[in-house]
């Protein structure tokens, strides 16, 4: 139990690390398409497929949403959105080729 919470702590930082870059980076995207690239292809050995991108841009939004509480203005929520659909779309055109991200 102690080995999973200490990986589970560790995907919560590398989570928060990311969105970090994302958001210093939505300025200059091109910035962070490399770092968004090989991101998307580490992802394809840990299992993750094209449909689940979606599934995990709603719980980001969600968890935002909750966490923002009253700064989750509508600009907000469709400024994640926009950011969050460019850049997985993205990630699965460069894990799983512009084919898979049509889709």
């Amino acid at each position: 139990m102690l080995v999973r919470t200490a990986k589970l702590a560790e995907q919560r930082r590398k989570l928060i690390a990311m969105l970090a870059v994302v958001v210093r980076g939505l300025s200059d995207l091109p910035s962070i398409l490399p770092a968004a690239s090989a991101l998307a292809k580490r992802h394809v050995d840990y299992g993750a497929r094209p449909e689940h991108y979606p599934v995990v841009g709603a719980a980001l939004l969600w968890t935002l949403e909750r966490g923002l509480g009253p700064q989750w203005t509508s600009e907000a929520a469709s400024a994640w959105t926009a950011a969050y659909s460019t850049l997985s779309s993205f990630m699965i055109a460069e894990a799983y080729g512009s084919a898979q991200a049509a889709e």
